[in-house]
């Protein structure tokens, strides 16, 4: 007999043995032991998921009861595919109107030998509108002994009116762990021996799917039908070589330019591709990430001893931002080098850049005005601050901070949405309230800015307050409404280029002689008008009477 490749020989033989669904399949059992069998299931999901063997599986346990006499014999065919009463349908090669009509006509026969008569349709998604259009009425009210199984890669491909008419079930991307664990099972069956190692790098490679590394597997074995390495991977599949990969990385964790251009050269000498070596440079920083994120003995990891000190060695001295700084740089540099035809310039560029990491200029530590970033290696040296940069002092380079007087502390952050002021010159004495209200008032131009302002007068100004005195007018009574305290505060902070608070001492109101009569408090303190001022950022510059109002009180 031919040979029979992993992936169909060691395919589940019931909803136990299905690795990475187990919820999809937890459901179907209960279904079928709660007699809640749909007319029609439509199963979504990547390559290599199990769909079909789970339509498989659904089918057998819907068709297989104990009553049959040859409940082994159909059992053993559909899983083979190759029951009569379980007909598996490709999509991609009977996608017409007439192959829909067909099914549509078998569907009124009876099954010969089953309770049911099922159809697996796989690539669904191929099938034509007029196909889908043509199965509607059946796939909406089929016979009482038909069932519909649909199996799609492309979801968003299928009508949404067949999706209304089916149960639908999402299968997700197998773990990589569980992956590695089925793989490692497989070749206990076969009895090949594997490094840890090198069922982790196949199963990464399977990227969720169970079939691609079971195909990973078979390349493998066909190779080497002993032992499993991860050289012979390298080999067999064309990847760089883990050595040489970590050889290069730490030749620029130690910031050693010329070491890493010499490995990176080797490594393309070898029929290595430029693409294939930032991937693989990217996912040994991936691996360096979660390593100092996490901890070296963090599960996301699957690795031996040995190689968790190497790494915990690799990751001493450096911080996740730095390692998210180098993954970003090499996903820059893959993308680019894709569109160039100068992609090895790209490649050694890269290599020099994170080599010399330690001597660019690190911009947050010149906002904050240090003199020497935060190494990335431990014993390394400092990095040099290139020349003709200067220190940046602490607030905003367009405008430099005021001098406080003594009794006074540096005025907080700046607004950032307001334009900053010219900077004072160097013979300018130190603030006081009397010239920092100087300065607001020749700022305050326009109407609604003089209005701000007026009918106040300095106070004092220390401990980055500023105290106003009101008037003693009648507009002053019902005290300073909270929009126009809000302008205040931005218009001096616009003067001076920080934000500062402000307090502004009330006039006490005179005492209420008698026969006299209280005047009302000012428009602008009625609940309605100052929800108004507050939603739009605005003040009271004028009360105007209305004209129809003061005839209807003459009339």
């Amino acid at each position: 007999m031919g040979y029979t490749v992993l992936a169909r020989r060691y395919r589940s033989r019931d909803f136990d043995e299905v690795v990475g669904q187990e919820p999809i399949a937890r459901t179907l059992t209960n279904a079928v032991a709660s007699n809640r069998i749909a007319h029609a299931y439509l199963f979504c999901g990547t390559r290599g998921v199990g769909k079909t063997t789970m339509a498989r599986l659904l089918a057998r346990e819907l068709n297989v009861t104990d009553e049959l006499v040859e409940a082994d014999a159909i059992s053993d065919a559909i899983m083979r595919g190759e029951d009569l009463d379980v007909i598996e349908i490709d999509g991609a090669s009977n996608r017409g109107v007439q192959e829909a009509r067909d099914l549509i006509a078998s569907a009124g026969l009876k099954p010969s030998r089953s309770p049911y008569r099922i159809y697996i349709i796989d690539e669904v998604h191929m099938l034509t509108r007029d196909a889908f259009n043509a199965l509607l009425k059946t796939m909406e009210e089929p016979p009482e002994h038909v069932k519909f199984i649909l199996c799609t890669t492309e979801p968003n491909d299928v009508l949404q009116t067949i999706q209304s008419r089916c149960q639908r079930f999402d299968f997700r991307a197998i773990p990589d762990h569980l992956i590695a664990e089925h793989l490692q099972h497989v070749l206990g069956k076969e009895g090949v021996e594997a490094e840890p190692d090198a069922l982790a790098k196949v199963s990464r490679l399977g990227a969720g799917s169970m079939r691609d590394a079971l195909s990973i597997l078979d390349r493998l074995l066909a190779a080497d039908p002993k032992r499993i390495t991860k050289e012979l991977i390298e080999e067999m599949l064309g990847l760089p070589a883990q050595s040489r990969i970590e050889k290069m990385l730490d030749a620029v964790l130690a910031a050693d330019a010329a070491e890493a251009l010499a490995v990176g050269q080797d490594l393309l000498q070898e029929g290595i591709t430029i693409d294939q070596a930032l991937d693989s440079l990217t996912e040994s920083l991936r691996t360096l990430l979660i390593a100092t994120t996490c901890g070296i003995d963090t599960p996301l990891l699957p690795l031996t001893d040995e190689a968790r000190e190497v790494l915990g060695q690799r990751a001493e001295g450096i911080d996740a931002a730095g390692v998210l700084h180098m993954i970003a740089r090499c996903e820059a540099t893959a993308r680019h080098a894709r569109f160039t035809a100068s992609s090895r310039a790209l490649f050694d560029a890269l290599l020099v850049r994170l080599s010399m990491a330690e001597h660019l200029a690190s911009i947050p530590a010149l906002l904050k005005g240090g003199p020497e970033p935060v190494s990335k290696k431990k014993g390394s040296q400092p990095r040099v601050k290139p020349a003709g940069i200067p220190s940046a002092s602490p607030t905003r380079v367009a405008s430099p901070p005021i001098p406080p007087t003594p009794a006074e502390e540096p005025i907080p952050e700046p607004i950032r949405e307001s334009p900053a002021p010219p900077p004072m010159a160097a013979t300018d004495s130190p603030l006081t309230a009397d010239a920092l209200w100087r300065r607001v008032l020749d700022e305050a131009t326009t109407s609604s800015a003089k209005a701000t302002v007026g009918g106040l007068r300095p106070l004092a100004y220390a401990d980055g307050v500023l105290r106003l005195g009101r008037e003693q007018d009648e507009d002053a009574k019902g005290g300073t409404s909270p929009a126009r305290r809000d302008a205040l505060g931005r218009l001096v902070g616009k003067v001076i280029g920080r934000a500062i608070s402000i307090e502004i001492d009330e006039p006490t109101e005179p005492m209420e002689q008698p026969g006299t009569t209280t005047k009302a408090s000012p428009m602008e303190n009625h609940p309605e008008v100052r929800s108004a001022l507050k939603k739009f950022d605005a003040m009271v510059i004028e009360v105007e009477s209305d004209p129809s109002a003061a005839r209807k009180e003459s009339n």
